[in-house]
Formats: C-alpha cells, structure tokens, sequence
C-alpha cells in the first residue's frame, strides 16, 4: 500500500504548484448531484475536500488515508467544517458508521490514466491483487445500491523535473515492473535533497478493472463529455 509518509511536509507546495486543479475537480464532483454522504478514498491533506465542504453544503463529508502524518495536515485545514470527518484507515479494512451516496477518488487509492485515444488503464496504490479485491470488498459494503462511485482521470505518467511555487525542484522518476510501475518522488532544493519517496503501483486493462469491479457491485457508465475527469462507476447491486 501506498504511504506517503516523506512527502507529507511537501505535499501540499507540490499539489498546488499546477499538478491538480482542485477547483476543477470539485466542478466535477458537483456536476454528479443530488447527494448527501459524500466519502473520499486517499483524501490526503484535505485539499479536495476543503473546496467542495466551502462550495456544497451536504449532511455528511468522510475522508479517509492510510498516511497519518498527511491527516493531521488535513485536520488543521479542515476544523472549521463541522460535517467533516476524517478517519486513518487501511481501505482493505474499512470500517464506518454509514452509507455513502457518493465516493471518489482521485489520485488516491484508485485512479484511470487515459494515453491519447487507448482505452483506460487501472491504476492502485495497493500493488497486492489480492488485497485489492478486499478494498473493493469492504467499499462497497458502505455504499447504498443506485450510489456512484467516481475514479479520477489523469494523464499518462512520465519522467520529469521542474520548478515549484517556492522555487524548489521536484521530479519524479517512472520504473515499470510486473503487473505495473515504481514511482519515484524527488524533492531538492539549492542542490540539495529534502524528500525522495517511493511508491508501487498495480495496474488493470479496462476490461480486468471492470471485471474486478463488476464483482463487488460496480457497473461502469458511459460519460461523453469532453472535460471529464472521473469515470463513473453505478453500485448496482
């Protein structure tokens, strides 16, 4: 499983030097209303959630991440929102006290890349098949039949360097390996090395990721619009 561990401290600068726009991924989470128990899978340190909780009033707001020291940034920025929540959690066991109409992830636990016109790929910070399937398992225990569940869309990972907001130099580095790709995560400053993180990832051809879905529950819905940056997953039974 995915621990981020050494690039908490960082995480924040590098997240918002233009490697995401949370803006535009809450317009995306919105334009999937109605719902009123919304759940982030690998909320990290509560950049999402902080836009949608300012943006969308709703009953209940979960977040949950493996990396303890990536919550307590979250717990900080997110104190004044009093129907937010957020739990240090292993998805393979997850436990909580309600159903959720809406889950997403993005860039957390599970997410697709799309290269060009090929079909999407799955993507899991969770490298063990099997312990994938007990994260699927133990979701879908906690979302009611007809809730969506939306997996994020990025593009396709690759080697690089550049220059962040406060002037520091971030990179990362992609090896492939069996059944999918070691990331490499740098951070150096004035020549210097502050941070280097590793993490494995699982990935899935869109035919095995619907198949691994589809057995928990998840029936994949066909969405054209051009500016998408989740692909929808319907609990159906």
């Amino acid at each position: 499983m995915g621990d981020y561990t050494n690039m908490s401290a960082y995480y924040d600068v590098i997240m918002t030097s233009g490697y995401y726009d949370y803006k535009l991924i809450v317009d995306n989470l919105l334009e999937h209303e109605p719902y009123q128990h919304v759940l982030e899978i690998g909320c990290g340190t509560g950049l999402i959630l902080e836009e949608l909780a300012k943006r969308k009033h709703v009953e209940s707001i979960m977040g949950v991440d493996l990396t303890q020291s990536m919550l307590s940034i979250a717990h900080e920025r997110l104190k004044g929102f009093k129907n937010l929540t957020l739990s240090n959690q292993n998805v393979t066991e997850l436990s909580l006290d309600k159903h959720y109409d809406l889950v997403f992830s993005y860039g957390g636990v599970w997410y697709f890349v799309i290269d060009g016109d090929r079909e999407p790929f799955l993507v899991s910070h969770i490298a063990d098949p099997v312990a994938n399937e007990q994260g699927f398992a133990q979701l879908s225990k906690f979302m009611v039949k007809g809730s969506t569940l939306l997996l994020g869309i990025q593009g396709p990972h690759f080697d690089y360097e550049k220059a962040i907001s406060n002037g520091m130099i971030y990179s990362q580095k992609i090896d492939p390996c069996e059944d999918g790709f070691i990331k490499h995560y740098y951070l150096a400053d004035k020549g210097q090395n502050l941070m280097a993180q590793t993490v494995q990832y699982r990935t899935y051809d869109f035919k095995s990721a619907q198949k691994l879905l589809g057995t928990y529950g998840f029936e994949y819905q066909v969405e054209s619009h051009k500016d998408k940056l989740f692909l929808r997953f319907i609990k159906v039974s």
